[in-house]
């Protein structure tokens, strides 16, 4: 019973940060029961690592800038960044000075590849082979470029075929991964172990309309990565409602 009691503690214990200016109060039991895509059983280890991750970057889940999701019970989570945070984190940095990006292409009849801006491409008459990317900082003489293979990163499901959104999207997609890998080359401080839904293979419509926060949470000392402390003093409830002000 005690060591239960202990458990139910640590599992309610908030650890309060600031993301783009908004308090953010998580805790394991909130990650669980309302920040968790899939049908798999997270771990504690991916709840703190989830906790900490949005924490060390200011990352609000509660808008969906990013997502923790799980399938089954033997393969990992999988922690993904809404693209839209690498776009307005980059903006944000006094040094970004733009970016150009597109899609690699071959043509079925020539053979001829040819790089693209955008995504644009003839579907039955050529094929996508990559994406690249260049981003520019205002301090560095030259871009940061990026070419990544489609072949590298296409998402497929288990008997080896496309999923559906690498099959629907594919100019779509590649391109975001260059991008992706072109912000966090050129900015590491700002995209440490950020990775976007691309990058990861998560073949899934992710919900971007913000999460109905939940009530009655008992407010605890904030958690430390790796380890739960019971608070010392018996701790008063929260105001119905996590807020972010």
């Amino acid at each position: 019973m005690l060591q239960n009691n202990i458990a139910k503690k640590n599992d309610n214990q908030l650890v309060e940060f600031s993301a783009n200016g908004e308090k953010v109060k998580l805790s394991p039991a909130i990650v669980r029961n309302y920040l968790v895509n899939g049908n798999g059983q997270i771990t504690d280890q991916e709840v703190v690592y989830f906790i900490n991750l949005c924490k060390s970057q200011g990352l609000n889940p509660f808008i969906k800038d990013c997502y923790l999701i799980k399938y089954g019970s033997t393969t990992p989570a999988q922690m993904v960044v809404s693209k839209d945070v690498f776009l307005k984190r980059a903006e944000r940095n006094s040094e970004f000075d733009g970016l150009d990006a597109g899609i690699i292409v071959i043509n079925n009849e020539s053979g001829e590849l040819a790089y693209r801006k955008g995504a644009f491409y003839l579907k039955d008459r050529e094929e996508v082979v990559g994406g690249w990317a260049d981003v520019f900082r205002k301090n560095v003489s030259h871009p940061t470029h990026i070419e990544v293979s489609f072949e590298e990163y296409a998402g497929r499901t288990k008997d080896g075929k496309l999923n559906s959104q690498w099959s629907t999207k594919a100019a779509t997609m590649i391109r975001k991964v260059a991008i992706t890998q072109a912000l966090r080359e050129t900015f590491p401080n700002d995209f440490q172990q950020m990775y976007s839904e691309e990058e990861m293979n998560v073949d899934m419509k992710l919900d971007e309309t913000p999460t109905q926060q939940p009530t009655n949470i008992v407010e605890q000392a904030p958690v430390q990565p790796q380890t739960y402390s019971q608070p010392e003093e018996p701790q008063e409830l929260q105001p119905e409602g996590v807020s972010l002000v």
